[in-house]
């Protein structure tokens, strides 16, 4: 009888001890789960305890400065050396960063079978870069290659445009050799948006520098004073006409 007595004691102590840890992961749970859907992100530790500055899993860190597009050096799926010079060129050149693994890039390496369905503008080049050899399956690579796309195989190109994840795209424009528009994206559509949206902000903001060029060098200060004054790339007014002009920050 005693030894049946103790026996449920240690039962009943073990599963309330299992019942505290439940209840515990569950309120864990329910925390992160209220952080999320807050937007409130856990800050890290930084040097000496200070906390630091973190994005949510899987978003990549803002970037900071004017991207600059950086010709593009690899080797083909084939083991050919090649070279796609961006910069200095009349042409824009749309860099698809993709891979022989994930999912998504499977539906850009097929609708780049067919790059006149494309709808690309006739001045901007489409060009498909991949990791090393050693990061890749080349025979992969070798199957999905379009036939009339240049594909590279370079992760120097990837480290070079500080590529967050795949599928990822950077438009260079080629004249000034400025990154003028870059993002991932899931599907074409959304990339074809997001590229002429993109071309457009740069065609209005050569047009507004064009026009100050006789007054004594505004257009060196053109898109400084945009944004001074609360106008950025993408902004409404850009595309409905020029707005009154920006006030003297002084």
């Amino acid at each position: 009888m005693t030894a049946a007595v103790v026996t449920l004691c240690v039962v009943v102590a073990l599963l309330t001890l299992l019942v505290v840890a439940l209840l515990r992961s569950h309120a864990e749970i329910l925390r992160q789960l209220h952080e999320l859907r807050s937007g409130v992100v856990p800050a890290a530790s930084g040097a000496g305890g200070a906390p630091g500055f973190q994005t949510r899993p899987g978003v990549p860190m803002p970037r900071t400065g004017d991207a600059v597009g950086v010709d593009l050096h690899g080797m083909s799926p084939r083991g050919d050396a090649i070279a796609v010079a961006v910069r200095g060129q009349e042409h824009r050149t749309l860099v698809a960063f993709l891979t022989s693994g994930c999912l998504t890039c499977r539906s850009f390496w097929a609708s780049f079978a067919e790059p006149e369905a494309l709808g690309l503008r006739p001045d901007v080049r489409l060009v498909v870069v991949t990791k090393d050899p050693d990061q890749e399956s080349v025979s992969d690579i070798a199957a999905l290659a379009p036939a009339a796309v240049p594909v590279l195989m370079s992760t120097a190109a990837w480290d070079d445009y500080d590529v967050p994840m795949a599928p990822y795209f950077a438009l260079v424009d080629g004249p000034t050799g400025a990154v003028v528009g870059e993002g991932a994206s899931t599907g074409w559509v959304q990339v074809r948006e997001l590229m002429d949206r993109a071309l457009a902000d740069t065609t209005v903001l050569r047009d507004l520098r064009t026009r100050g060029g006789a007054t004594g060098g505004r257009d060196r200060d053109t898109d400084s004073e945009l944004l001074r004054s609360g106008i950025e790339p993408g902004d409404p007014r850009l595309h409905h006409g020029v707005g009154p002009a920006p006030e003297d920050p002084s």
